[in-house]
């Protein structure tokens, strides 16, 4: 069984409310259990926080622990060297997930800290971009 974790940056926790036209109406709370559902031999854990330094903190707790992090920095992708020398610091594969297509948005989303670091990037499926980034822990 393969031990995944979500971790989810700033404003994710406001899912279903938050400008629903761009990240939707369901909360991250109902998809997770869809997820959990659907992955039965995933063994999935989840983490969300608005504070940069708790995310750095989940990162280097789970970081030599899991096959694989599902991370969605949210607005800190754009903005935290220090949360990609956190990725850069471990051993697990790291995938970064983006729910909007962050290409079709303001400038400042087109750069990222994280990606350098990443195996993968999956970005504006909605919130099968999860989906697909646990998928691609199978394909190896």
């Amino acid at each position: 069984m393969k031990k995944l974790i979500i971790i989810n940056g700033p404003n994710l926790n406001l899912l279903g409310k938050r400008e629903p036209e761009i990240y939707g109406s369901q909360t991250f709370e109902d998809y997770l259990e869809i997820l959990i559902n659907k992955y039965p031999k995933v063994e999935l854990d989840y983490f969300q926080s608005n504070i940069e330094g708790e995310l750095i903190d989940k990162i280097q707790e789970t970081g030599f622990s899991a096959d694989g992090i599902i991370l969605n920095a949210a607005a800190y992708t754009h903005t935290s060297v220090g949360i990609g020398d956190a990725i850069k610091a471990i051993s697990t594969p790291v995938i970064e997930v983006h729910i909007s297509n962050t290409f079709s948005r303001e400038e400042f989303r087109h750069q990222s800290y994280i990606s350098p670091n990443a195996s993968g990037v999956i970005l504006g499926f909605g919130l099968k971009s999860y989906d697909l980034a646990i998928e691609s822990f199978f394909n190896d």
